[in-house]
């Protein structure tokens, strides 16, 4: 008969396996973090554009490009938290600058630091994603969670702190967290301003949470384009294929699609040159 103990233990490891073994980290430039069971899995070709075709949010740009510069070389860089419109490009930013950077490593002789997403859902694993990254020192990680947010009754936040500055061990001094959001303290106004109002201490209330968004280094705000930037982005994107179209009848189609859309963004800009470079069998910049 089996001991009991054996038994037991191996019960407990089909709950709790042991965490894999790291991939090959040459393999890929970005990763995906999968749970049951613990893995990353490399991803193959990223979604991006090029960082050169993000127009209307130079700032924004030049900041977090900076930051990721220092981090790739070993130096001090901060956590960063893009909010802000939809569609302004914020996890375009993030992918984009990665590839920027990891191309300029790599004509250095030098290895880029690695892209791997973590997605909200599961944040409560995050303290075993960072064992994983720790043990894959000297390589250094972009740790990324895209439309970050958090509801009244959701806990997912307090793992996210390890992430950030919390917790004995800290954050690996190999890794660097970005995250976007459309909101600045990762939580609805309203439920801010209800858990204020029904709390016996109103600033211990939210404090906790409101807190979470104060430790990332760096808040790059994105804010909703203008006519001129706009256009500008689809110049730049016709300019980039290689597409010749009269200036006004350009301009004329650009501005009817964004009023059918109902919102004037980043993102309806290349929802529309896709369009218009699929009507003239041009293929789209990658």
């Amino acid at each position: 008969m089996t001991d009991p103990l054996e038994r037991i233990a191996a019960a407990l490891e089909r709950l709790a396996p042991p965490p894999g073994p790291m991939p090959k980290l040459s393999g890929a430039e970005a990763f995906v973090w999968q749970t049951e069971p613990d893995r990353l899995e490399p991803v193959a070709q990223v979604s991006r554009v090029d960082l050169a075709l993000l127009q209307g949010i130079d700032r924004a740009r030049d900041t977090l490009l900076d930051n990721t510069r220092r981090f790739a070389r070993g130096f001090g860089a901060n956590n960063a938290l893009l909010w802000g419109a939809r569609g302004m490009g914020k996890s375009s930013l993030v992918k984009a600058v990665h590839a920027r950077v990891s191309a300029e490593r790599r004509a250095e002789g030098q290895p880029g630091p690695l892209l791997v997403e973590l997605s909200r859902e599961d944040l409560p694993s995050v303290g075993r994603l960072l064992a994983h990254l720790r043990r894959g020192a000297p390589r250094r990680f972009i740790l990324f969670c895209d439309d970050l947010s958090f509801s009244h009754d959701d806990q997912h936040y307090k793992s996210l702190k390890a992430v950030l500055d919390g917790g004995i061990e800290g954050r690996p001094a190999n890794v660097v967290f970005y995250a976007t959001s459309n909101r600045r303290h990762l939580m609805p106004r309203d439920m801010i301003e209800n858990e204020r109002s029904s709390a016996i201490n109103p600033s211990e209330a939210v404090e906790e949470k409101v807190s979470l968004s104060d430790r990332f280094g760096l808040w790059l705000g994105f804010h909703p384009c203008s006519q001129d930037e706009y256009l500008a982005m689809i110049d730049g994107y016709c300019r980039a294929a290689g597409l010749e179209i009269d200036p006004e009848v350009l301009r004329a189609e650009a501005l009817e699609w964004q009023i059918t859309r109902g919102a004037r963004s980043g993102r309806v800009a290349w929802q529309f040159f896709t369009d218009l470079a699929g009507r003239h069998e041009i293929a789209p910049p990658t």
